[in-house]
């Protein structure tokens, strides 16, 4: 399977990773080939390998201005903070005990954006050593700047101090001589840990004319290969080996050396020396800093940049985009073959960033954060060409209508269906009939107010209803400001629901309802979550003995029926003797498979219905088969939510997880690229890319494949209902969509679900 992607990739995350320079890569191999010897070897070829690795070691103290301390190669950076912290905390644990002090009465310091291998390492080496010191992190303000009172205030009492030269974040830098100034005067015998890795090759560095005791820094995050490393140490700082053995490296680091590892570092060294290197100057690098966020201005008018420009280097760019979620801005950047990271790339998860939340920053900026980096050798070309990628992957989000303007892809993507939005576990339902540009909204959030609105202007959408299906106790509606911009011509009750003197019966009982283009939208009371809560029923007009049951495409049923578990009830507004009763009301007027779209998703199913929820949700089956009495079921309940923490993030959880998982289904199947390629020789595969628009317009597979976004997957769901033995296999960027998309439609019962282990990323 080939990728259709004309498009060469674009590098812009150095701070995570840099490609190995080629006069790196070439000296690396050149030693691999004849600089073969064991440095430890007595014999010419021995000393010829060792000469390399001396001639690599001056060239490191003239690079740190550091001829009196000691240069020791390592793995890399992780390794040369075990050896520094382990060190210090030897030395700080026989003084201790010299003194007869217990080290329960001192503190470890540490910057709170500091990369999270410093803190663990404290961790474990202060635990396993039983020092018992007090972990403290040192404040930053918005800046990203060490508070110095703090400092002044802890340093006294503390064993060791680590901080970072730059932030691998944000890129923000510390002024090293004024925070020297403040921890020796506060304690001149403190050992004091430097991280240096995004130091080299952007700031300055003269080590021996400071009290620094220790600076670990990594080779593969300027140019060099993975696995080679180094760590200064100041001269008369002590010194412990983390790896014993054969006694290499003076005993200080024992291991075979890494000779072509050094070779590359050698190279990189010579140009951090030369006046005539491939490196820019500091000067020409902040004016690509300038251009690329000026480019990202243009092309993002809501951009935030999260760090000050005036104290961090001109490699970094960290920002975040207003109404977008970092993983889009990835997915985006990833389809237009932009690499960009969100936050730091050492942690594989796309969360919010701990440094930024040091930072104090708004909580959307931490959770939107992107991170554009590059290295020293990036050359004017590659600047020009990466702005340029900029500008037109922005203009794909037309293709979405996340955004108006950029209007040089103009085959914007027609809604026909039901659109899932979702502001983190949160969701809000969009309806919307093509035929009639006639559109619907349910349980509108706050977060997503502008992109709804975009989406009705892109779309010239005329807006028939904004409901909630609740009041919500985690967060106020998006439905009145949403209102004020699309007045309604009815008028409507505390949740949106239109005066309508339309009403059809269903089972003896009466229901409202109103007109949506051909469709009928029916309210169902349902309390229970909350005393005001309804369930909205979307389904084709009742004809002759038509029952809802048979009609109905959606049920958009709040928070009394989530996916896995049930809504809590023990809000101030809840009663579960009333959930009990909607319960088994929705059991009448729902089909089986009738798919039920719910307020919450906490585990990225998308969608539920009765069906499934049998399979694993015994309390529900109970109270709709009578097998469990109505006090049973308060007591159960009260159980249930007594399981509840009150928050997930920053959100309110409206049930409880999941209360059994199901296991009745098989593992996914996962096709490679080949073995993908060999099955589409059968017509009976049928490919998804479960992309959104914006990406699939960027980047798509020459083989037909029908793009179905994760955001319209319960309304292809809900079309396919009578097509479920096909085989489809779901694509999407990394793998990690289309797998849990295939979980959530073999849950619903479509049996033959695979997916492209490893997306697009892997296929070539």
């Amino acid at each position: 399977m080939n990728n259709n992607n004309d498009l060469s990739q674009i590098y812009l995350d150095a701070n995570a990773t840099t490609p190995v320079l080629p006069q790196a890569a070439k000296a690396a191999l050149s030693a691999m080939e004849q600089l073969f010897g064991n440095p430890s070897s007595s014999h010419i070829t021995g000393l010829r390998a060792k000469d390399l690795m001396e001639q690599t070691r001056c060239k490191a103290k003239q690079v740190l201005g550091s001829e009196k301390g000691r240069i020791i190669f390592t793995s890399g950076a992780t390794e040369g903070i075990q050896t520094a912290i382990l060190s210090a905390l030897i030395s700080a644990r026989d003084t201790l005990k010299a003194t007869q002090q217990q080290g329960n009465d001192y503190y470890l310091l540490y910057g709170a954006t500091e990369h999270k291998a410093v803190p663990e390492s404290l961790k474990h080496w202060n635990a396993l050593l039983g020092i018992n010191a007090k972990l403290i992190a040192i404040p930053v303000d918005g800046y990203g700047n060490l508070d110095h009172a703090f400092i002044s205030q802890y340093a006294p009492k503390s064993l060791m101090i680590c901080t970072m030269a730059v932030n691998n974040e944000t890129g923000v830098y510390q002024d090293l001589k004024a925070l020297e100034t403040t921890i020796r005067q506060a304690n001149k015998s403190i050992f004091w840990l430097v991280d240096c890795v995004q130091a080299l090759g952007k700031i300055s560095l003269n080590l021996a004319q400071t009290s620094i005791d220790y600076a670990p820094f990594s080779g593969h995050k300027l140019y060099a290969p993975k696995g080679i490393g180094f760590i200064y140490i100041r001269e008369n700082a002590p010194l412990t080996a983390v790896i014993a053995g054969g006694g290499q490296e003076s005993g200080q680091r024992s291991g075979t050396e890494n000779l072509p590892g050094m070779a590359a570092m050698s190279v990189i060294f010579d140009q951090l020396i030369s006046t005539e290197s491939c490196f820019a100057n500091h000067q020409t690098l902040y004016a690509y800093r300038q251009q690329l966020a000026d480019t990202l201005i243009k092309a993002f008018p809501q951009i935030v940049f999260n760090h000050s420009f005036n104290n961090s280097v001109p490699t970094t760019l960290n920002f975040a985009i207003k109404g977008f979620s970092s993983k889009e801005i990835m997915d985006l950047f990833d389809a237009a073959n932009i690499r960009v990271s969100s936050g730091s790339a050492c942690s594989s998860k796309v969360t919010r960033s701990f440094v930024l939340d040091a930072m104090g920053l708004p909580a959307w900026q931490s959770e939107s954060a992107i991170r554009l980096s590059f290295g020293p050798a990036m050359t004017q070309v590659e600047v020009d060409h990466a702005c340029q990628r900029i500008i037109s992957t922005a203009q794909a989000l037309t293709q979405s209508c996340m955004v108006l303007d950029g209007a040089n892809i103009d085959d914007k993507t027609p809604l026909n269906g039901l659109v899932q939005l979702r502001s983190g576990a949160s969701c809000t339902w969009i309806y919307v009939d093509a035929a009639s540009k006639h559109a619907l909204i349910i349980d509108p959030l706050p977060e997503l107010t502008e992109r709804l609105d975009t989406l009705l202007q892109c779309q010239q959408l005329a807006l028939m209803a904004i409901i909630d299906t609740h009041g919500h106790a985690d967060h106020v509606s998006g439905r009145v400001l949403l209102a004020k911009k699309h007045p309604q011509s009815i008028q409507c009750d505390g949740l949106g629901w239109p005066q309508t003197t339309l009403f059809v019966t269903d089972h003896d009982r009466q229901f409202e309802y109103i007109k949506v283009a051909d469709k009928w939208l029916v309210k169902v009371p349902t309390p229970g979550h909350t005393n005001d809560s309804i369930s909205l029923l979307l389904c084709q007009p009742l004809t002759g003995s038509d029952t809802l049951a048979s009609n109905t495409l959606f049920a958009f049923c709040g928070d009394t029926i989530l996916m896995g578990t049930l809504g809590r009830t023990n809000f101030d507004t809840s009663c579960a003797i009333s959930m009990y009763d909607s319960i088994q009301l929705l059991s009448s007027v729902l089909a089986p498979q009738s798919l039920i779209c719910a307020s919450h998703d906490y585990q990225n199913e998308f969608a539920t219905h009765l069906s499934a929820e049998y399979l694993r949700n015994p309390l529900l089956q109970q109270v709709i088969q009578n097998a469990i009495t109505v006090d049973e079921f308060v007591a159960s309940k009260l159980i249930l939510d007594s399981q509840l923490n009150d928050q997930t993030g920053s959100e309110i959880l409206c049930g409880a997880l999941p209360i059994i998982a199901c296991s009745k289904f098989k593992p996914i199947k996962e096709y490679s690229a080949t073995s993908l390629a060999i099955a589409l020789n059968s017509p009976k595969v049928k490919l998804l890319d479960i992309r959104e628009p914006h990406e699939y317009a960027l980047q798509h597979t020459a083989k037909a494949c029908e793009n179905v976004p994760l955001t319209r997957l319960v309304q292809f769901m809900q079309q396919h209902q009578q097509d479920k033995d096909s085989e489809w296999v779901l694509i999407c960027r990394s793998g990690s969509r289309s797998l849990v998309a295939a979980q959530a439609m073999q849950r619903l019962g479509f049996s033959h679900i695979a997916h492209l282990k490893g997306g697009y990323a892997l296929a070539h």
